[in-house]
């Protein structure tokens, strides 16, 4: 094996799995503003970017409903998502809320580095 494949290996294991993207919806702006405020206070999350104005449709409770929601794109460190999921679950209106996590496989490594050094405390 090469020095650049094992460079490349070295660099991906460094990377891969520590970092997640979570989306969570809300019913408007200001719930959504609230969840990220108190995330971002207790070192949760180190960012959350909000768009509101999306429409949902969805399957509740055996009919299809629509909705105006607001959706919360978090970056956070892996080890802080069980502790960001309690968060959101304990402080959203809804009964189910949308805790959805997908992780970072790659990614500008410095901006990587910042959402880890963000959630250190």
């Amino acid at each position: 094996m090469s020095d650049a494949e094992i460079n490349i290996i070295l660099r991906y294991m460094k990377k891969n799995n520590r970092y997640v993207i979570v989306f969570v919806t809300t019913p408007d702006l200001k719930t959504a503003e609230k969840l990220v405020g108190g995330a971002l206070q207790s070192k949760l999350i180190a960012c959350g970017n909000i768009i509101s104005g999306i429409q949902s449709h969805y399957w509740w409770q055996g009919k299809i409903e629509k909705s105006r929601e607001a959706l919360i794109i978090i970056k956070t460190a892996k080890r802080k998502l069980s502790m960001l999921e309690k968060y959101i679950v304990e402080n959203h209106p809804y009964d189910v809320p949308e805790f959805i996590a997908a992780e970072i496989t790659d990614g500008y490594e410095k901006y990587l580095e910042w959402i880890g050094d963000s959630v250190n405390k």
